[in-house]
């Protein structure tokens, strides 16, 4: 072995082990010394183009991985590494080729399947993801989010509720691009909407108010001029994190909404959740929790996707849930709740059609 590629295959290394510590930054920057030293190599492109993935730098990734399959395609997993960044990307035609290119070299890789599975059920070509997500299960994937996943595809018996990794995941991987994406993609109003309505009913100022879902602060940002205090509470670390820096925020909270209401220090006049719900599945333990923490007279603000009235609630292939108007009369009868406001309306957009929903008020006594 020449003195270059020694040295070469020394960053490589070194690169591995500084990406398998979270060093990504310094995996990087290894990666790409082995790369000036030995040009092409297919194994240094890949971990490159998987480095950058991580780092969200999805174009440059992108990059790397074709070349490393162009340089070796016979690994199967360079392709569906380039598939789940094709995804990312947008390009769900190329993300599908790359899957089957890789299936085509392995049928036995169960992450093939399910991503090959999500690409179709976001093509609304559900049978066939049906199918995918089956492979995946029988492959070993985990049986919990794809039984979710096939209950979304297959119209079939849902849980409760959906997997809790699986919402923290999606909403961690989506915490930088998420308020761009929501308000000037997707057209959402929710949060203007709920405090438009909480005003027209003249509650205007709150002692305390309780952000469920927070995000990145969106409802934070239109509260915190009307509250004495003001508490977020998100499933997601790094949407706790971008609420933070919002600085609308006297307190956050990372945690799911029910351990949230469960564990709740202090009563509130207000508690809101702005598209949370759709994320939740049943909402029995949320209203629980908020009729123990909602002071007499207090306020429940919230959106859900609307479901037709002979269902409570159904998991869609979006995979959110939508709940219809019996069931949030029902539960606010159950739980001490007076139904204020039940406005059909929009929620946002998706693939360019608007998304029926309720937009909903409650209040104690």
């Amino acid at each position: 072995m020449s003195d270059a590629l020694a040295r070469a295959r020394s960053h490589f290394l070194q690169g591995v082990e500084r990406f398998e510590q979270g060093r990504l930054d310094d995996a990087a920057q290894a990666f790409e010394a082995a790369l000036a030293l030995a040009p092409g190599r297919p194994s240094v492109l890949s971990n490159l183009g998987l480095t950058r993935f991580h780092q969200g730098r999805f174009e440059d990734a992108a990059a790397h991985l074709r070349a490393a399959a162009q340089a070796d395609p016979n690994e199967p997993s360079t392709w569906v590494a380039l598939a789940r960044c094709l995804g990312q990307l947008g390009e769900p035609a190329e993300a599908l080729d790359a899957l089957t290119r890789a299936l085509a070299l392995d049928k036995g890789i169960a992450e093939a399947w399910s991503l090959r599975g999500n690409l179709l059920r976001e093509a609304r070509r559900l049978p066939e993801a049906a199918q995918c997500f089956e492979r995946a299960l029988a492959l070993g994937a985990d049986p919990e989010l794809h039984r979710y996943f096939l209950a979304a595809v297959t119209g079939g018996e849902a849980p409760d509720r959906p997997p809790r990794a699986y919402v923290e995941t999606l909403f961690d991987d989506y915490a930088d691009s998420f308020q761009q994406h929501l308000v000037a993609s997707l057209r959402y109003q929710g949060p203007q909407r709920l405090v438009q309505l909480l005003q027209g009913q003249g509650a205007a100022r709150f002692d305390a108010a309780l952000d469920l879902g927070c995000g990145t602060g969106l409802c934070g940002a239109l509260l915190r001029p009307c509250c004495g205090s003001l508490t977020g509470v998100d499933l997601s670390e790094r949407m706790i994190t971008q609420a933070r820096a919002s600085g609308h925020y006297d307190t956050l909270q990372h945690a799911d909404v029910v351990e949230a209401l469960d564990s709740a220090p202090q009563c509130f006049d207000l508690v809101i959740a702005a598209d949370v719900f759709i994320y939740v599945g049943r909402l029995e333990s949320v209203f629980e929790g908020v009729a123990k923490v909602l002071r007499p007279g207090g306020w429940l603000a919230f959106t859900v996707e609307r479901a037709p009235d002979e269902h409570d609630v159904l998991l869609l292939p979006s995979l959110r849930h939508a709940h219809s108007a019996p069931y949030l009369s029902r539960l606010a009868q159950a739980h001490g709740l007076q139904l204020r406001v039940l406005q059909e309306a929009p929620i946002r957009e998706d693939q360019g059609q608007p998304v029926p929903g309720w937009y909903v008020l409650m209040q104690v006594g």
